[in-house]
């Protein structure tokens, strides 16, 4: 039988069954397992001698899950080192993840999705579960090679900060007109904090729900080191994915993370 992977467990050595190039330094891990997984929330992956990182999962179904993993610092570039076969250490799945309220499940609304580079991680099993012919997915990345699961969806429209792919620019640049034409009742967003920043000040503008999914520094991953505080929110526990009323008292999104260390730095 497939192994359930308990919320507060030790970490569950898992056998990588599959790697998939999903970019030009973007690898997604996937493994022949249960995971008892709500759409949005998040695993802390342990890498053996090295360290454990937080990731969305970006594959789920009956018996298998995955996640996606850019190689950016010392943890995610000796990840891609890995190979078939390698183990991996999984913790979870942890947080809070996206509502589907009844009119956006049964496709009676409109929502968008907007995501940008690995943001889209969290957002694609969402986009997956969704009624598809009433939901606008906006995908954005700097360039044609950093677009991830354009592969998952038809229906995407593209963005990039250098006009290699799709239209050149930002996927917030078409909000408005959109709203215009669809009349959104929910946008979900996952990406740059900058952009979901603004993301949530149209929404709160045109009185639209939003829900978006916020990372921070991560240590445990069920709210007691503190480290992911966000304005006396735990991202780990009281998110991921907050909504437009708790982002509403969080003076800290779009502004202020913390570093490693404690500090407080402008984002």
């Amino acid at each position: 039988m497939s192994e359930i992977i308990a919320q507060f467990e030790q970490p569950v050595m898992l056998k990588i069954n599959e790697i998939i190039n999903e970019s030009d330094d973007t690898k997604t891990f996937m493994f022949r397992h249960n995971l008892n997984y709500k759409i949005g929330q998040f695993i802390m992956v342990w890498l053996p001698g090295v360290d454990e990182k937080p990731f969305a999962v970006s594959n789920h179904g009956d018996g298998h899950f995955g996640f996606t993993a850019l190689a950016r610092g010392k943890f995610t570039k000796q990840l891609h080192e890995m190979n078939e076969g390698s183990r991996l250490g999984v913790r979870g799945p942890f947080g809070k993840g996206y509502t589907i309220p009844d009119n956006i499940r049964s496709g009676e609304e409109k929502t968008c999705l907007v995501g940008g580079g690995c943001g889209m991680a969290s957002l694609i099993t969402l986009i997956e579960r969704l009624q598809k012919d009433n939901v606008v997915i906006l995908n954005g990345a700097t360039a044609k090679s950093k677009l991830l699961f354009t592969n998952r969806s038809k229906d995407m429209a593209l963005f990039t900060d250098d006009g290699s792919a799709g239209k050149k620019g930002y996927p917030t640049d078409i909000l408005e007109a959109l709203n215009k034409k669809h009349n959104f009742k929910m946008i979900y967003t996952c990406g740059p904090e900058i952009m979901m920043f603004k993301v949530y000040e149209f929404c709160k503008k045109k009185n639209i729900q939003c829900e978006a999914s916020l990372e921070r520094y991560m240590k445990c991953g069920i709210g007691i080191c503190g480290q992911c505080v966000c304005d006396g929110q735990m991202v780990c526990k009281d998110g991921p994915v907050f909504d437009s009323q708790a982002l509403n008292n969080m003076n800290d999104f779009g502004n202020y993370s913390l570093l490693k260390s404690g500090q407080r730095v402008s984002i």
